[in-house]
């Protein structure tokens, strides 16, 4: 299979049907086809060859569904950037994957400007959505009106066709080598274990297309026949809003948009009712805020997945049963159980497997494991041993084969959706000259389901806010990584040989 055979198969189909929609802009199956066949040429057009990068920096729109088509359309790479990114982190991905051609959205035209004026390998900035271009720049429609149609190349399922770049525990970003097929494996078992009815639906993108996990949706969606509905950066508002108007019937959304967005359609009388399938990740389903929403839609079906970015992304699925089973209520605290093209184990620091109930490394083992990160050997061995893929997530597995998760050994938070690695905060925190020793940790928060919290050791006579370190921080790398509170201690726990005891802190703030 390849990205665009859904594609292929809806124009087949229904060439008239409508297969996305962006607030007022809508394209049919035939016309999205016509487009993504022109984007594909202008890469061409542009000196790319099979293989090489493009990049896309937008917020969630109508041009990043022509854009992920059209890099497998033309067997190029799709690499898109985190725009929550620093200046310094988006340059590092472009010049790490060697991206060529980058588009560009009208309200960041301004920062690929800068991207160009610091990375030589960028070639060529398409910005759409702009009332003026910097200079240099190629108008995106008007590229697409002068460029023929070429015709699909049918990419190689297993050549690398998206280059995802996540956050280290080194500090420095991580590209993630993905094939179509892996991505492909990945989406057909979880469609296998949900039990979905593979009838195109109206299929919302709330998360940035720049996760993985969103991205994932859009290829399932894809094979569905879905139309895809972008409604932009995340505003609850507007997911609300979205839904009612556009009656939508299926998305991916974390626990916190969950409550959200109960609330607000409750308090605006605005329908929902035409949710039939919600995804959720991140976090377990809070048990009062599950049973709220399946009173509200009695209709709807949930499933949780888990997994990450390596794993193209899931791994393991807590089906819409699951939800409903009043003689394992513990289930909802689980991630489910193992999808049906994963393997997945609990291993201790032999990579031995442990008895049930036994807390271990959660490893996965399966055609959708990543072929490795990008330049980076090193760490690719550290990770992939024996065919299985080492999240570094500890867990235990029940006698029925739930997963349960317990606690992460790379320490990555995830707050409001979003990863991050307390490392790579607390080496934006080491850089202020104030700071003697820190440790980040990720705390519960009633909204955020966690928030990024930093425990600070000052040097001598040095007198800082938190609101300081978070601007200081925020200059450094994506603000949203920035803790959000920060304390002050004389002194952190170690253990004997001098290591920081993050398990110690994150108990005295749970408690």
């Amino acid at each position: 299979m390849y990205f665009t055979q859904g594609l292929h198969r809806s124009v087949q189909r229904e060439p008239d049907a409508i297969a996305v929609v962006d607030g007022d802009r809508q394209l049919t199956f035939a016309q999205l086809e016509s487009r993504v066949s022109r984007l594909a040429g202008v890469f061409t057009s542009r000196g790319l060859e099979p293989g090489d990068r493009v990049g896309m920096l937008a917020t969630n729109c109508l041009e990043y569904v022509e854009y992920a088509f059209a890099c497998s359309w033309s067997s190029m790479v799709l690499s898109p950037l985190n725009n929550r990114w620093s200046l310094d982190e988006l340059a590092f991905q472009i010049e790490d994957a060697g991206i060529r051609v980058l588009l560009v959205d009208g309200p960041r035209r301004a920062v690929a400007q800068q991207l160009r004026d610091r990375c030589p390998v960028l070639e060529t900035v398409i910005v759409f959505g702009a009332e003026e271009l910097h200079a240099g720049a190629v108008d995106y429609e008007l590229a697409l009106a002068s460029q023929a149609p070429v015709s699909d190349t049918y990419a190689d399922s297993d050549a690398l066709a998206v280059l995802m770049y996540t956050g280290g525990t080194t500090g420095r970003p991580k590209g993630v080598m993905l094939s179509a097929g892996q991505i492909l494996t990945s989406a057909m078992g979880v469609l296998a274990s949900t039990g979905g009815p593979n009838l195109a639906g109206r299929y919302l993108h709330v998360a940035p297309l720049f996760h993985l996990a969103a991205f994932a949706g859009l290829v399932r969606s894809s094979v569905e026949g879905s139309t895809h509905i972008l409604m932009g950066d995340f505003t609850v508002e507007k997911l609300v809003e979205t839904i009612a108007d556009k009656r939508v019937t299926q998305t991916v959304l974390v626990p916190t948009m969950v409550a959200s967005m109960l609330e607000y359609s409750a308090r605006a009388g605005l329908p929902i009712d035409s949710l039939r399938f919600i995804t959720y990740g991140a976090s377990p389903m809070p048990e009062r805020l599950l049973h709220t929403l399946i009173e509200r839609l009695p209709e709807l079906r949930l499933h949780q997945g888990y997994g990450m970015t390596e794993l193209a992304p899931a791994a393991t699925v807590l089906r819409d049963e699951d939800h409903r089973n009043p003689e394992h209520p513990e289930r909802l605290r689980s991630v489910g159980r193992a999808a049906p093209h994963a393997e997945v184990r609990i291993v201790d620091a032999f990579d031995t497997e442990l008895s049930r109930g036994e807390i271990g490394e959660v490893i996965v083992r399966g055609n959708n494991v990543m072929t490795g990160y990008w330049n980076n050997p090193v760490e690719t061995a550290k990770a992939l041993r024996d065919g299985w893929m080492h999240t570094g997530d500890l867990g235990f597995m029940d006698q029925y084969g739930y997963v349960f998760l317990v606690d992460r050994l790379k320490d990555m938070i995830i707050s409001g959706g979003e990863n991050v690695y307390s490392a790579e905060v607390e080496a934006a925190l080491s850089l202020h000259p104030g700071v003697s020793s820190c440790a980040v940790i990720g705390v519960p928060d009633d909204k955020w389901g966690e928030r990024v919290h930093a425990v600070i050791v000052l040097t001598p006579e040095t007198i800082l806010s938190g609101e300081e370190l978070r601007d200081f921080v925020g200059e450094r790398i994506a603000r949203y990584k920035a803790p959000r509170t920060v304390d002050f201690v004389d002194a952190l726990p170690l253990s004997p040989v001098g290591k920081i005891l993050k398990r110690t802190l994150r108990e005295s703030y749970v408690s």
